[in-house]
């Protein structure tokens, strides 16, 4: 896979995960503790961005 397609896997993952995020925000039963795991998948998910991101510029 290259950089480009894995990078552009990761935005869209990324953008599935704000939309989770929303949605149990929104919802009344969701626990903290979901709404923090999701939370962390995505902070990994955007560090993951930002590091292939600076590797393609740097290339």
């Amino acid at each position: 896979m290259s950089l480009q397609a894995h990078l552009s896997e990761l935005i869209t993952k990324h953008r599935a995960l704000e939309q989770e995020l929303a949605e149990a925000m929104a919802h009344p039963a969701s626990t903290d503790q979901e709404i923090a795991e999701i939370k962390r998948r995505k902070l990994k998910i955007k560090d993951e961005i930002t590091r292939l991101e600076s590797q393609q510029q740097a290339a």
